[in-house]
């Protein structure tokens, strides 16, 4: 076994680092396809927008990585306070110490940094939420992870979903960055998001503007991924909208980003809309895709409601736990 050594980002060996996580999440989660070498690439070099990323390994006493860390510090105004952190060890590693000791590395940074809050994903009913728990972070919000099998997803179905229309409104969409005309709507329409149930989570406050919906755009293509957009406008504005990301532009699971409805147009059935056009371009464009997962805090009913209606099935649950420093 050795000491948790910190590293830099480009000095992470992505085939490293994506034996480690594979090995642990096929442990925890074997329901979950694991991320893919290049995903894991991609995440080191990209970890996304308006932040950067500290690295921590440790190696068992076979010589190989066992154990990684990454603490992502958002650097955004309003967020510069909060980060983010994700542990992994082989589970043959585990008890050992080299969680704690990675952990304890990686807190201390945030300390040493000024943060306030240190956060960490966790899949519920595992051994890791007992291991946060002893270190002193508290659960402080429950995500439901929704899935839909495409394969029991009528054509016709979508097409009488999309079809019915709403008045009033117009759906477009476009893969990758937002065009020109409707990246301010799309500003203002990420700014709904701010509503969305969160319990005791402290993330900070996120301010968006044409340029870091732009930007936001880049760093997923940059990951090598794929990024889908369909949205309901309603003249100049975009009145609601969904997103999904296609990890690696190949992979059978395609993932749920935001979606959201601005308040002033609720309840016309927006979200049901736009997110049945997203599953008739998934359907027709990407027939590599055979699964889309979704994930909404429990608190969020209307959302799951939604996502239910459109045939995702809840598969687990993750507990979101909260350090403060």
């Amino acid at each position: 076994m050795s000491a948790p050594a910190e590293i830099s980002a480009s000095e992470a060996k992505a085939e490293a680092w994506h034996g480690v996580i594979t090995a642990s999440l096929l442990h925890d989660l074997p329901q979950v396809p694991p991320p893919s070498v290049g995903e894991i690439r991609g995440r080191l070099a990209h970890p996304g927008l308006d932040s950067v990323l500290r690295c921590w390994q440790a190696r068992g006493a076979d010589g190989e990585v066992a154990a990684v860390a990454g603490v992502r510090l958002f650097t955004s105004p309003g967020m510069e306070d909060v980060a983010e952190l994700a542990l992994h060890v082989r589970p043959a590693d585990r008890d050992r110490g080299l969680g704690g000791a990675l952990l304890a590395a990686a807190a201390g940074a945030c300390r040493d940094g000024g943060r306030r809050t240190l956060l960490c994903a966790v899949p519920a009913g595992t051994a890791a939420e007992a291991f946060f728990l002893r270190h002193g972070f508290k659960q402080v919000l429950t995500v439901r992870h929704l899935v839909l099998a495409m394969d029991g997803v009528h054509r016709a179905w979508l097409e009488e979903l999309v079809g019915a229309g709403r008045d009033g409104y117009e759906l477009v969409r476009w893969r990758g960055t937002v065009p020109d005309r409707h990246a301010a709507a799309l500003a203002r329409a990420k700014a709904a998001m701010a509503d969305m149930p969160l319990g005791e989570l402290d993330l900070g406050t996120q301010g968006w503007s044409a340029a870091r919906v732009r930007e936001m755009a880049e760093v997923i293509a940059r990951r090598g991924d794929v990024l889908l957009t369909a949205a309901a406008v309603h003249g100049a504005e975009i009145a609601g909208y969904t997103e999904v990301v296609i990890p690696g532009g190949s992979q059978p699971r395609a993932r749920q980003y935001d979606t959201a409805v601005v308040p002033a147009h609720r309840g016309h059935g927006l979200g049901v809309w736009v997110k049945a056009e997203m599953l008739r371009w998934l359907h027709d464009a990407y027939p590599g895709v055979r699964e889309v997962e979704a994930d909404n805090a429990e608190q969020n009913g209307p959302m799951l409601a939604v996502n239910e209606q459109l045939g995702l099935r809840h598969e687990r649950d993750t507990h979101e736990y909260q350090l403060r420093l």
